[in-house]
């Protein structure tokens, strides 16, 4: 009688799914992006007022002006007191984290294009249609979120990095095309204000997709690069 040889098949495999560059750019990242938001909002306080052009001041019209109190009694915004000044620090850790995310993007860009992890894993193959906007397994990202990751990468970021340097009095003045290229300084900080709230918004949707995809597996496969997927 011959014995019959039974290969147990497991319910769930660990599966490689990030590499190291990319888990650890991406939480470097995520603390440099949530450093900067409390910082930019910090700054924001301290005049929250929005112009077109080169100059703009309490003195000219702005373009629209955000419904908040702000750190400085100079600042004209209807309420009748005004908020903690922290603008010092802010602009500091702002400044100084910006270059920290700056080069953690470059090494991922880098990585990305050497390794063929954007060919592989963010550009579109094939024709796009309603059906293929959707398409995508447990582990691959559909059309539409290879689309979502490739304009914040390649525009999003860029012009973030781009209308930061334009706040540079330093780099400014030796390349004015950092603000020319806008209309002006202030012009680069209105763009700026807007591309960071495409951010907020891109950083909350993600969010919610990971939650809905799994948010322990998916938490885990960033964190340690396996997770397990259920067969």
């Amino acid at each position: 009688m011959t014995n019959a040889v039974l290969t147990a098949v497991p319910k769930s495999e660990a599966r490689v799914r990030h590499s190291a560059v990319v888990r650890w750019t991406h939480w470097i990242t995520t603390v440099c992006f949530l450093s900067l938001l409390i910082t930019g909002m910090e700054i924001v306080i301290s005049h929250p007022r929005f112009y077109w052009g080169e100059t703009g001041n309490v003195l000219s019209p702005a373009l629209f002006q955000l419904p908040i109190p702000s750190s400085r009694e100079t600042v004209p915004t209807g309420y009748g007191y005004v908020m903690p000044d922290q603008n010092g620090w802010s602009r500091y850790l702002h400044f100084q984290t910006a270059w920290f995310a700056v080069f953690t993007g470059l090494i991922y860009v880098l990585y990305g294009v050497l390794s063929g992890h954007f060919r592989r894993n963010l550009i579109p193959a094939g024709r796009l249609s309603l059906k293929t906007l959707a398409e995508g397994d447990a582990w691959s990202y559909n059309v539409l979120q290879r689309l979502t990751y490739l304009l914040v990468v390649f525009v999003f970021f860029p012009v973030i990095i781009w209308t930061g340097l334009g706040m540079s009095p330093a780099v400014a003045s030796a390349i004015p095309a950092v603000d020319t290229v806008w209309g002006g300084q202030q012009s680069a900080r209105t763009m700026r204000f807007f591309v960071a709230l495409l951010l907020v918004l891109f950083l909350l949707v993600h969010v919610l997709m990971v939650y809905r995809a799994g948010f322990r597996n998916r938490t885990k496969a960033m964190i340690w690069a396996r997770s397990h997927d259920a067969n």
